[in-house]
């Protein structure tokens, strides 16, 4: 008997908003498979360290974007294609939307552009839901303060500004894809409303 296919989710937001708490928390519950991007493979993982190392601060935002991309390709094909196409659910930190954010409206590149070569990157296989964890910039920063920044974290406040833009705006765009939640509550109210927010688009 053929296996049901499983449901591909992304966790979006910021650095500091709570992703990879509320990743491996709904991941537990539905018994799915955890990753993330970039770095959800071996060969995501090297290019990850180069992206993430604040050492690399010549690193241009094309590169970037294309590495991304590298990273996404690889990691749809190992791991999120096979473990959707043996009824396995996957709940991922970070997926195509994070580009459009963070190198879309925080470096400036064209979002329309960027959504052509990352759509060719995943074979069209966009996630079925976004959970979305809005913050604010105050909230980030002290969050980010508490730990070593990567060249990402290092960032000024009108970056992360345009990259929460971004979010915003994506958001917008496909409101039966995103499911925004308010970062703000204590982890295990929000843990809650997120699996709520869940069921009702996903059944799960």
């Amino acid at each position: 008997m053929r296996a049901v296919p499983g449901r591909y989710i992304a966790f979006e937001g910021v650095e500091g908003c709570g992703k990879s708490t509320h990743v491996q928390r709904l991941a537990a519950h539905l018994g799915a498979v955890v990753t993330r991007e970039p770095g959800g493979t071996p060969i995501g993982a090297t290019l990850r360290a180069i992206m993430a190392d604040p050492a690399n601060t010549h690193l241009s935002p094309r590169a970037e974007a294309l590495m991304m991309a590298a990273d996404r390709a690889q990691h749809l094909r190992e791991l999120v294609l096979p473990a959707l196409e043996s009824g396995r659910h996957v709940v991922s930190d970070r997926t195509v939307y994070s580009s459009l954010a963070y190198q879309g409206y925080g470096r400036g590149l064209d979002v329309a552009e960027l959504r052509r070569f990352n759509d060719f990157a995943i074979a069209s296989r966009w996630p079925d839901l976004v959970v979305y964890i809005r913050v604010d910039l105050s909230a980030v920063r002290k969050r980010l303060a508490k730990r070593n920044p990567d060249r990402f974290e290092r960032e000024d406040d009108e970056f992360f500004e345009r990259v929460m833009h971004g979010f915003e705006e994506l958001a917008k765009a496909e409101p039966t894809r995103w499911l925004v939640v308010d970062g703000a509550p204590p982890k295990d109210e929000l843990e809650l409303t997120i699996r709520r927010g869940v069921k009702e688009r996903l059944g799960l």
